[in-house]
């Protein structure tokens, strides 16, 4: 998209522009974060510090600047407006304790949000105190650069600090600020927020922006707003299929929470599954299991029916006609999500050609993996991994072994292409949940981020065996359904 954006950087890199305080007021409030007593730096990300354009050795220190206490030139800081269906309940929202300092541009032209995540209270609080915690905001941290290191798309974290401040949740807990990068935080509420409000101007302008942004391919496009829809339906249908992919679990889908940019975003009550099994639940909240596993993809069309919905006034004059434009559209993801999959999964079982039994042979093994409680993890990477013995003795198994191997003889790939492929596809390593609460443990408690910067390199790098590294693939052999998540709001 066209950018404003300063011709000269500052000493520590900052190039900001503030595209997003350009749209409809009613888009969002300008708000400075509220100063902190005492802001400490925990850790900063100097590899994407350098990919956003920005100097590390002048910000590493630079604490006040990461809680809010001292702006960076040229911000302009703002809590956005959206709406969300929260567990399918619709309600305002916002911002109720971040701020949109603006958009840093990179040496090469990309544009990111610069966002902290803690900052204090806003006008969207709703009665919050509009901070966080530091175990949260260390989660989010640990795992959105895990997901970056797998390849899926994702928000990630620049930096966390302390604020020498307490929080009040179920108890005392140091508080923090995160610093969080996105490509956007335009998200499927925000276009709910803009219809709600019946303004068809801030809603063409929002989606205009959105394609500009996001989508400037399909900006000249016959029908640009349809477009946004399905090029947001591609992006989301590929996101899903990652996840379910690796077994991460998202834990609060709601459509505050869908990025249109096709990033993962919100790193609450998160979670990798052990054992397979499409009910896995981890949220503490999330009681009747809507955002299980196994749900994720039909909550994903649902939530996309909601950004239909708000688009309608820009679909088609007729409201009739507009629904059935949209409802189309809307009945195509389920195929959209299909191919992502299967395209996935033939991936991960070192397929390159495509058949016709492909999904019964992939669904056999996950139904094998079910009945036998096996790791999601583990057992994708064991079949990538030659000169291994089988994985189980048992007959369903042998049976469905032998069919893999039948379905891999129909391709000319030698065995150490197929074993190359495989192991590009199936993490090694993953953020499993109990070495996870260890790292927040040790740092939120002790002060002692020794072992969070253990496991952040290693989960720097998923794809590689390493015997050192044997302790970070084990399931914790906690039972299923024993550990829980929170939201940390």
């Amino acid at each position: 998209m066209s950018a404003t954006a300063p011709t000269t950087p500052s000493p520590a890199g900052w190039n900001f522009d503030n595209s997003y305080a350009r749209l409809p007021a009613m888009l969002h409030e300008a708000l400075e974060p509220t100063a902190v007593r005492e802001p400490r730096m925990v850790v900063f990300n100097h590899a994407l510090g350098q990919e956003l354009g920005l100097n590390p050795t002048a910000l590493a220190d630079q604490a006040a600047i990461f809680a809010g206490n001292e702006l960076p030139e040229g911000a302009a800081p703002l809590a956005q407006a959206y709406a969300g269906h929260q567990y399918g309940n619709f309600t305002g929202l916002g911002d109720g304790r971040a701020i949109l300092l603006g958009e840093q541009i990179t040496p090469t032209g990309e544009r990111y949000d610069v966002q902290l995540k803690g900052s204090g209270p806003t006008p969207f609080s709703r009665r919050g105190d509009g901070r966080a915690a530091l175990g949260p905001m260390l989660r989010e941290y640990i795992i959105s650069e895990a997901m970056h290191a797998l390849g899926i798309p994702t928000t990630r974290s620049l930096a966390v600090v302390t604020t020498g401040e307490k929080v009040f949740r179920q108890q005392s807990l140091p508080g923090a600020v995160l610093t969080r990068i996105a490509a956007s935080h335009i998200r499927v509420g925000t276009f709910e927020w803009a219809a709600a409000h019946g303004d068809k101007e801030a809603l063409r302008a929002l989606a205009g922006y959105t394609l500009q942004r996001h989508y400037p391919e399909l900006v000249t496009a016959e029908e640009p707003y349809l477009a946004l829809l399905t090029g947001v339906m591609e992006r989301q249908a590929r996101l899903i299929a990652q996840w379910q992919c690796v077994g991460f679990i998202h834990g609060v889908m709601n459509t505050d929470n869908v990025a249109l940019s096709g990033e993962t975003i919100d790193y609450g009550p998160c979670a990798f599954m052990d054992a397979f099994d499409p009910a896995t639940v981890f949220s503490s909240i999330d009681r009747n299991g809507r955002y299980a596993y196994g749900n994720q993809p039909q909550i994903a069309q649902w939530n996309l029916a909601r950004l239909a919905e708000a688009l309608l006034p820009l679909l088609h004059a007729e409201e009739k006609q507009a629904v059935e434009v949209a409802n189309a559209a809307i009945e195509s993801f389920k195929t959209t999500f299909e191919r992502h999959w299967l395209t996935g999964m033939r991936a991960k079982l070192g397929l390159f050609t495509e058949e016709a039994g492909d999904r019964a042979l992939i669904e056999a093994l996950l139904v094998w993996m079910r009945e036998q409680k096996a790791d999601f993890t583990n057992t994708f990477r064991s079949l990538s991994d030659a000169g291994k013995t089988m994985l189980n003795n048992h007959p369903s198994f042998i049976a469905w072994h032998a069919q893999w191997q039948q379905r891999l003889s129909h391709q000319s790939q030698s065995n150490e292409v197929v074993q190359e492929r495989m192991q590009a596809h199936n993490p090694a390593v993953i953020p499993r949940n109990h070495k996870v609460e260890e790292a927040l443990a040790a740092a939120s408690e002790h002060g002692d981020l020794s072992v969070m910067q253990r496991l952040l390199e290693v989960l720097a790098k998923p794809y590689v065996d390493n015997e050192g590294r044997a302790e970070y693939c084990t399931p914790s052999g906690e039972a299923p359904g024993a550990y829980q998540t929170f939201c940390g709001t």
